[in-house]
């Protein structure tokens, strides 16, 4: 190591480290005034909420019950949510700070104060995905069939296949890009595994480290497979690289060779203008491009990186060492779906049963006509453990039946190959009218809903691309059809996407009807929608931004006023994120007038559960296992006659204030209770729950003596019709 190299190293660096230090101290940074304001709160911060549900996720990993594939599968899911975390909600605050523009967390914290605790925050969480790989997950790998090897692992006849395979199809793709005065800043790509390769210029004695950056490829495997004998070796593509560097930089120096990778801002607003057909989707797709240029949130860089080539990138990103994260394992966990999913080993990950019967379905259902079932009953559909096939069935019945008129639809995601898009062509090529609300703003499905929305577009499907400054996220289809002499309308809400895909793997319900109320409210929402309509009332459907908020709280003070008079009360919500400060505050009343409040939240909860002359009668569970938890459902006790609400809408400042949503009520009595019967079931799981403190930590749920297992990720498949009648009231 040069003179310069030493010097950077124990000198350079680490004044680097301390003035950023002492800096982060003059832009507000006290730990001990930082924590006081933390734990003083009445609130609890979104983005740390955040970290704590992933926390979560990364639990399943040291699950005994489950295999290191299972293991693998939620490590490389933690990472995903950690680069969304930081593409949206860290990039989101860096808007505020480089633009000047204030902001306040609910923590108390102005933005540099709160953004020195995030990103602690989640350099911690980052050390305990990598300890969890490294102590938990890495000493397996052998023993379960596969192992993640270096070159030095290999045999010579097995390194020369990879020689091979470097100089045929790896060497051609790579394109070494110098950075120096005659060399503008390269563009490194979001999420791209990338080398900082430091080399030597000995003609330039005054300044002769060159920076050259090597993009490794996205389009190939991330890991070359070798296979011996009982033994699959996976070699990671990037230590190929590195072993034949010297093959890009030939007859000069190299004097390091550096791995890391960038996470970039990618939080889009959208500021649209009167012209949203046309202008909306000009704009999503600038503003995609522009997710390659964003601002840099987040590095991740392998251990002893040259101080060199990070001093210049972090000149050059405007970050500092929070935003640096090192490690010495694997750089982006989710190359492990290349083993989850691999021929191999796909059968080591578990089977789930068969989508089982929906509750109160008719025996004979399946040999007649969903239009005749449902002009006779309502069904209460409960994914995963019901198929999404019913619905899948009646859109194609739909597409197909000469007798229906028209078909109206909202989509926030779809599956790639998509049924549900497939259906509503074949109905505009059967000359019925298909109108379908596009949301583009889906985040990460801006492109595939674009496209198509685009193909319903050329199709003749009448085709809305948003509602102004709102963003669709209600779940809703309205199937017109001429029936002898009369018309009847058959509705679908729901509270998770038009996606067989992840039908199979989210939890959530929707619900099938022809009832003439729910027609109404769903024809009366599409009016709003797709024109000028103002509805004075609905019956069964309460929406937002119209009045979400004010109909939910409403609700609540009724609760706490029926507590005040010494009238059975209670609240039981199960919902994705808690976060909308004026609910919160509502029920923090509603239990101090002794209403019992459970919540079950999945991810973000704003709410402290449990203070003392605050929140004592709220409890708060999360339930993290097998499926993603999406069920959205909303009781209230009613003074014994209870209101039972589904839909696609947490309690968040966005679902009420800038998106469509909409909460539909149960009506149907045996249905209410099989709603009831899941909040009451998702109480009772003692395998998958984590009960949240009044800090805002989890503690997993410790199973007591004798006490029997709670599995609702099983529960659901052999769920009884006599089981959801008994259920009582909460």
């Amino acid at each position: 190591m040069s003179l310069k190299e030493q010097t950077e190293e124990l000198v350079t660096k680490p004044l680097t480290q301390f003035i950023d230090r002492i800096l982060s101290y003059t832009r507000g940074k006290n730990p001990e005034k930082v924590n006081q304001s933390i734990d003083e709160s009445d609130f609890i911060s979104r983005d740390l909420s955040w970290i704590q549900f992933n926390y979560r996720v990364l639990d399943q990993c040291r699950s005994g019950k489950r295999n290191v594939f299972e293991k693998l599968k939620f490590l490389a899911i933690t990472a995903s949510n950690f680069d969304e975390f930081f593409m949206i909600r860290v990039g989101s605050l860096y808007n505020y700070l480089d633009y000047g523009r204030e902001r306040i967390d609910y923590s108390g914290l102005r933005e540099n104060q709160f953004k020195t605790t995030l990103l602690s925050e989640s350099q911690e969480f980052y050390r305990a995905q990598n300890e969890v790989f490294e102590k938990e997950l890495k000493p397996t790998f052998k023993k379960s069939g596969f192992e993640i090897a270096g070159i030095d692992n290999l045999l010579e006849a097995e390194k020369e296949d990879v020689f091979e395979y470097f100089k045929k199809t790896v060497h051609p793709m790579l394109t070494p890009m110098l950075l120096d005065v005659y060399h503008t800043f390269p563009i490194v790509l979001n999420k791209t595994l990338t080398f900082g390769v430091i080399t030597r210029m000995e003609d330039n004695p005054k300044n002769p480290l060159r920076l050259s950056f090597v993009q490794v490829p996205q389009n190939l495997p991330r890991f070359y497979e070798i296979s011996r004998p009982d033994l699959k070796i996976l070699l990671p593509l990037e230590e190929i690289i590195r072993w034949q560097m010297d093959k890009l930089f030939r007859n000069i120096e190299i004097v390091s060779i550096n791995l890391f990778r960038i996470i970039r801002n990618g939080d889009i607003s959208i500021e649209e203008s009167d012209d949203v057909e046309a202008d909306l989707v000009d704009e999503v797709k600038r503003q995609l491009s522009n997710r390659k240029t964003g601002r840099v949130v987040r590095v991740e860089a392998e251990q002893n990186y040259s101080a060199h080539m990070m001093k210049i990138l972090k000149e050059r990103w405007d970050i500092d060492n929070d935003n640096i994260f090192v490690t010495s394992n694997l750089i982006d966990f989710t190359c492990l779906w290349q083993i989850i999913n691999h021929v191999d080993f796909r059968e080591k990950l578990p089977i789930f049963p068969s989508p089982v019967r929906p509750m109160f379905f008719p025996a004979d259902g399946r040999n007649v006509s969903m239009f005749e079932i449902l002009k006779k009953q309502d069904i209460l559909l409960h994914h995963p453990f019901n198929s999404m096939e019913l619905v899948l069935k009646l859109l194609e019945d739909a597409a197909a039946d000469p007798n229906v008129l028209s078909i109206k639809v909202t989509i926030y995601r779809l599956a790639r190959n998509s049924r549900i898009v497939e259906s509503l062509l074949k109905a505009a090529e059967n000359g019925k009218y298909v109108s379908v609300l596009f949301e583009v703003k889906a985040r990460f499905d801006e492109e595939n809903n674009i496209r198509q929305a685009q193909r319903l577009q050329k199709a003749g499907c009448f085709v809305i691309y948003g509602l102004g400054n709102y963003k669709t996220h209600t779940k809703l289809c309205l199937i017109v059809r001429k029936e002898d002499d009369k018309v009847t309308r058959y509705v679908h809400l729901a509270s998770g996407n038009y996606n067989e895909e992840t039908s199979k793997i989210y939890t959530d319900i929707g619900l099938l009807s022809s009832k003439e109320i729910y027609a109404n409210d769903v024809s009366e929402f599409f009016n709003v929608i797709t024109g000028h309509s103002k509805p004075d009332t609905y019956q069964y459907l309460i929406t937002s931004p119209r009045d979400m908020r004010n109909q939910l709280i409403a609700m609540i003070r009724q609760e706490a006023d029926n507590a005040s008079k010494g009238i059975p009360s209670s609240i039981v919500l199960k919902i994705n994120s808690l976060e909308d400060q004026r609910c919160i505050e509502e029920l923090y009343k509603a239990s101090q007038a002794g209403v019992k409040i459970r919540l079950i939240i999945r991810g973000i909860c704003c709410l402290r559960p449990g203070r003392q002359g605050l929140s004592e009668n709220i409890s708060v569970n999360s339930v993290v296992g097998d499926f993603l938890e999406h069920t959205r459902l909303y009781y209230f006790h009613n003074a014994g006659s209870p209101k039972v609400y589904g839909g696609s809408a947490d309690m968040m400042n966005r679902s009420f204030d800038r998106r469509l949503e909409s909460l539909f009520l149960l009506a149907d009595e045996n249905l209410k209770k099989l709603a009831i019967s899941i909040l009451h079931f998702n109480l009772q799981d003692n395998v998958n729950s984590y009960v949240m403190t009044e800090d805002g930590s989890y503690v997993k749920y410790q199973l007591q003596a004798n006490e029997k297992e709670v599995n609702i990720h099983q529960l659901f498949y052999s769920l009884r019709e006599d089981q959801v009648l008994e259920t009582g009231l909460f």
